[in-house]
């Protein structure tokens, strides 16, 4: 993701310099950067440190080591800061610093009986998210996950019966950030491209411009349009044909104070949705 991210100056020419901007004022002395509240979070000061190495600028990484030093103890972590703590410590490239054995203690703490992860602790299944950052998290501390074969397989009972992926087995419809994760997953353990999955994803594109969460939901959003595009351009899929109407949905998320929206019902700017914008304009300037 981040490297195709690096792109997305291309198209924001000027405007690039704004974002950054934006992003330096959502870091907080302690080194974290801003949730939606303003207080410091791991998992917004993993997208405010790629926002601002998608734009190429020098990251605070001393600020961010400092606060990253705080969670030396990952076991106080819930599933997802945990996955996020290792994503900083690769970020700012130190994850050799990284508590690597405890994080990865506690990552499998959420493993499943299926053999997939799930953000909440006790679960009977993965979910596709869990299982994304999971693979994430052991990529960015250079670990080999262990039996991948029963990651894919907890993926593959979340097909949705409409050919799309949901948040647990059995149900008829999918989700565009559920399925672009798991088609994303299966790329990364190098399985072929979900072509079914794909044409799924495909058809969430909205008039609009951008790309709806699911079949009924009638407006687009950042997160499903920045994931849906990275998961159809790993599936080879032509992005040209639906280009131009979603750099107008992008563009009419930002504002003049460099950040951006997650959607025309948003209010609040954070370094989430302004990493995912920069996702999206990494793609569509291929």
């Amino acid at each position: 993701m981040l490297q195709v991210a690096r792109l997305s100056p291309t198209l924001l020419g000027d405007a690039a310099d704004l974002t950054a901007g934006f992003l330096s004022t959502r870091l907080n002395p302690d080194g974290g950067f801003q949730d939606r509240d303003g207080a410091s979070d791991l998992y917004y000061t993993v997208f405010g440190l790629e926002a601002l190495t998608a734009l190429s600028r020098d990251l605070p990484a001393a600020a961010v080591r400092q606060y990253l030093e705080h969670h030396a103890d990952p076991a106080g972590l819930d599933f997802v800061h945990a996955a996020c703590l290792a994503r900083c410590w690769a970020d700012i490239g130190a994850a050799s610093e990284a508590p690597t054995a405890a994080l990865l203690a506690r990552i499998e703490t959420y493993r499943t009986p299926d053999g997939g992860y799930s953000p909440t602790d006790g679960a009977g299944h993965g979910t596709a998210y869990g299982c994304f950052l999971a693979l994430g998290a052991y990529e960015d501390l250079g670990a080999t996950l262990d039996d991948p074969d029963r990651l894919l397989a907890c993926l593959a009972a979340l097909r949705a019966a409409d050919g799309g992926y949901g948040n647990q087995p059995g149900v008829p419809t999918g989700l565009t950030p559920p399925t672009a994760a798991a088609v994303t997953v299966q790329r990364r353990l190098s399985k072929p491209a979900d072509r079914q999955a794909a044409e799924w994803l495909r058809a969430r594109h909205a008039p609009a411009g951008g790309f709806c969460a699911s079949p009924s939901t009638p407006l687009p959003d950042l997160l499903s349009t920045a994931t849906a595009l990275h998961a159809l351009a790993g599936a080879h899929a032509p992005l040209e044909p639906i280009r131009e109407p979603c750099l107008d949905f992008v563009d009419s998320l930002w504002t003049n104070s460099g950040g951006f929206y997650g959607s025309w019902g948003d209010d609040v700017q954070d370094c989430e949705y302004t990493f995912y914008a920069l996702l999206a304009l990494g793609h569509l300037s291929l």
